[in-house]
């Protein structure tokens, strides 16, 4: 996680340059949050902040000349550059010249925060700019979270609210909401109201206000397909249609959580833990557990049936002008014929 940089922001340790990227958005929104409320003064964003997006007709120059700018009446000015894609490899997307930015970089004004946003997972580490920018800058990549960072960050967010959570809330937390950040910062939040005055999460708190992400629904669902309970299998489906969740969209998690179930079946047989896998496989170990006890209840040639099942099925869906509800209720209700 990058809690050094944000610890140093908090403090108004500020670098002169930062470099944003990676596949987290959610960590990313929060770095720019946190350099917007301690960079400046909320009174000073409307002649000391300015945003560049170079997606939306933005130019680098005029973000560079803004950068260059002393600040009106305050200690420092700050400066967006959101889209800078000319980091990457992408050169469809490659229009701004970078000479004016390379320049700036040799010598950053002491009194400017410039920070650039480039919406990618890797930069091209070949470009000069990239290389310039490295060793000029606070370069923040912004990973995906493994499972225990995920277990911490949800402390650190209820510990913002002056409020502690039980360790068994942590995981029904993950279980139940997933693992989007987004969505996981909004569900504490409400729990972090629900729970005023009593200082601490319980797991009974989450039960009761936390709805079943779609995917966990999926994974109800296969539960009741591979135990014969196809009538609540159906009545579940028939609910996330009412919720408006596509078919097609339904079919792909179905896809991902058998995929799933067909590598734990396989890296079981090979001995490895639960552990090791969902460390391997970088999934929730409470989703390999899940995945698990499903491969109990199914041979390896009933999987890859399963597997040119789901294949077919989405075929069908896709080539469809008709009812595509139906298409994947035929397939939920053929599922329990796979149970060894």
């Amino acid at each position: 996680m990058i809690v050094k940089e944000w610890t140093a922001i908090k403090k108004q340790q500020l670098a002169p340059v930062y470099l944003l990227y990676g596949e987290e958005d959610y960590l990313l929104h929060e770095t720019k949050q946190l350099l917007i409320r301690h960079a400046i003064p909320e009174a000073e964003m409307d002649f000391n902040f300015s945003l560049h997006d170079l997606a939306d007709e933005g130019s680098l120059e005029a973000a560079v000349e803004d950068a260059e700018s002393f600040p009106f009446m305050g200690e420092r000015r700050l400066v967006f550059v959101d889209g800078a894609m000319f980091y990457t490899a992408d050169k469809k997307k490659e229009k701004q010249p970078t000479d004016v930015l390379e320049a700036y970089l040799q010598s950053p004004a002491p009194y400017t925060v410039l920070v650039i946003h480039v919406p990618a997972e890797k930069l091209d580490e070949r470009k000069k700019i990239t290389k310039l920018t490295k060793k000029s800058a606070t370069v923040i990549e912004a990973k995906k979270l493994t499972v225990n960072d995920i277990r911490a960050w949800i402390k650190s967010k209820v510990a913002d609210h002056r409020m502690q959570i039980e360790d068994e809330a942590v995981e029904k937390l993950t279980v139940l909401a997933g693992t989007n950040l987004f969505m996981l910062a909004g569900e504490i939040d409400k729990l972090a109201l629900y729970a005023q005055g009593a200082d601490v999460i319980k797991a009974e708190d989450v039960a009761l206000l936390t709805p079943k992400s779609v995917e966990h629904n999926v994974f109800d669902l296969i539960e009741y397909t591979l135990t014969g309970k196809t009538a609540q299998a159906i009545e579940l489906y028939h609910d996330l249609l009412r919720q408006k969740e596509e078919p097609l969209k339904l079919l792909a998690l179905l896809s991902g959580q058998f995929r799933l179930i067909y590598q734990v079946k396989n890296m079981s047989e090979k001995g490895f833990s639960q552990q090791q896998i969902a460390s391997r496989l970088k999934v929730h170990p409470f989703r390999v557990k899940l995945a698990g006890q499903h491969a109990s209840r199914l041979s390896g040639d009933h999987l890859k049936k399963v597997m040119l099942e789901l294949a077919s099925c989405d075929l069908a869906l896709k080539s469809s002008t008709g009812r595509k509800e139906m298409i994947l209720e035929m397939f939920i209700t053929r599922l329990p014929a796979f149970v060894k």
